[in-house]
């Protein structure tokens, strides 16, 4: 039974549905931080469309060479992935026409992200795609989130881009960054040294002394906003502080579930914390 129920869970993290509920997660949250009310059209679609993207990303390689004889597990999760990518398609369109053509961008991103089609010139290995842009990936990754969780729900909603949406992006934009240091610490004895991440550059303790900064751009964000209930502060504080103790205890030979599952769930509880605290 326990080893069933273990099969069970690491397919929920292997399908990216984890990581695509934590985008969910943000994406309502950007709704309710604005008081707009529950918007399930573009919420499904985001979160469809996250597990058709990352698993895109993550298994395009390991599907072209291997496509006849891939294991079980890969095989469950690219039928798990089509039927995502057509629940994906009717959300699609269900949403604005303007917002259809502002995903059509995000989708051409996550195209170059995984795909070799830009001159290799700029790039450091023999990949060629927006990965191997040496120092990108988690700017790249911040941004997408940002655009995807924030501009992306106002957007199909008809809301004004007002200064508040400017700066709750760049709180998002900030949060996603420290989100992804623990993962990049993880990473550390695996990525290439070309690809110049934040740990490679300036090291594990200046990497968390940074992300403790940018939790604290993260806070002080919120005194820039014309609009700022005190229950969102709660919310706020009390991820900042699970946020930081997270990234003070990554390390490179974390659990196998230390970020995959529980650094991508800060996202989820912060909703929840929302929902808790309104």
């Amino acid at each position: 039974m326990v080893h069933v129920l273990k099969k069970i869970f690491d397919f929920y993290i292997n399908s990216s549905l984890h990581v695509a509920l934590a985008v969910f997660s943000l994406s309502w949250l950007t709704l309710l931080q604005f008081g707009i009310e529950y918007d399930k059209h573009v919420l499904f679609f985001i979160l469809f469309s996250t597990i058709t993207g990352y698993n895109f990303v993550k298994y395009f390689g390991l599907a072209k060479f291997h496509h006849r004889s891939l294991a079980n597990w890969l095989k469950a999760i690219q039928f798990f992935s089509l039927l995502c990518f057509v629940a994906l398609c009717y959300f699609l369109f269900k949403l604005e026409t303007k917002t259809i053509l502002y995903v059509t961008v995000f989708g051409v991103v996550t195209f170059l992200y995984a795909i070799p089609l830009v001159p290799k010139t700029i790039f450091i290995d023999s990949k060629k795609n927006l990965r191997s842009i040496s120092g990108l990936k988690i700017y790249v990754i911040a941004l997408v989130w940002t655009g995807v969780t924030v501009l992306l729900p106002l957007l199909n909603n008809d809301y004004a881009m007002t200064s508040d949406v400017v700066v709750v992006a760049l709180q998002r934009f900030v949060f996603v960054m420290v989100l992804m240091l623990p993962f990049e610490i993880r990473d550390l004895s695996y990525d290439s040294l070309k690809l110049s991440t934040i740990p490679q550059k300036i090291g594990v303790m200046r990497t968390k002394i940074l992300g403790i900064v940018l939790v604290l751009v993260f806070l002080g964000l919120e005194f820039f906003k014309i609009n700022s209930a005190i229950q969102l502060w709660n919310a706020h504080i009390l991820i900042s502080m699970l946020t930081l103790i997270f990234l003070v205890f990554a390390r490179e030979n974390q659990n196998k579930y230390y970020s995959g599952f529980w650094v991508e769930s800060l996202s989820i509880l912060w909703l929840l914390l929302v929902l808790l605290f309104g």
